[in-house]
């Protein structure tokens, strides 16, 4: 693998555009970016881009070659959730085109598709067939559970001293992540691999 300045010497980087790229993932990954020898964007309202109003939207998106949306919804309300997915996706999209943007990955979840008895996961249903119906060339990444909200979820499931872990999680600890296996990941990795694309 070539390393981040060999490959600036050749000209093989990008500017990337990452929504979200000053929350947990996203500084995880911008900082992964800039390693590589990429011009990564921190695109969020802490850096002046509102993708539910588009200010900002332009200037973030000039000139970058892939958009990486790694946002979230401040409220996971259903009506709230579901505005927020749809009109910041459909800005990135429209403001996406107009800057020439080659191609848009977006972070989702495992098993969207199959939640829609969740008000967020039928935004995060709205928000995928959006990116499917643009024009604009795409990556899904369906990602599990990370393990930095995993304290905030075991601490909504605490009765008493007892903490409730569902089978999934059992399952997805013992199995997926070790402590050799996840210092070697990059943030691209820990979302696994497109579920879908174009």
């Amino acid at each position: 693998m070539q390393d981040a300045a060999e490959r600036i010497e050749r000209g093989q980087f990008m500017k990337i555009a990452v929504i979200g790229g000053t929350g947990l993932i996203g500084s995880k990954l911008v900082t992964w970016l800039h390693e590589q020898g990429h011009e990564a964007v921190a695109a969020s309202p802490r850096s002046g881009v509102n993708t539910l109003t588009g200010d900002g939207l332009a200037e973030a998106l000039k000139g970058a070659s892939v958009v990486v949306d790694v946002s979230n919804s401040p409220s996971f309300e259903d009506a709230a959730v579901l505005k927020f997915f749809e009109t910041s996706t459909g800005n990135l999209l429209k403001y996406g085109a107009a800057a020439g943007v080659k191609h848009l990955v977006a972070l989702s979840v495992v098993g969207t598709d199959q939640l829609s008895g969740s008000g967020y996961f039928r935004a995060k249903i709205a928000q995928e067939k959006l990116i499917k119906g643009s024009r604009i060339p795409y990556s899904i990444v369906r990602a599990t559970q990370f393990f930095e909200f995993l304290k905030g979820t075991a601490g909504k499931r605490t009765l008493s001293s007892l903490t409730e872990v569902s089978a999934t999680t059992r399952c997805v600890c013992r199995r997926c992540f070790s402590s050799q296996w996840l210092p070697r990941m990059s943030p691209l990795g820990w979302a696994g691999s497109p579920s879908a694309s174009r």
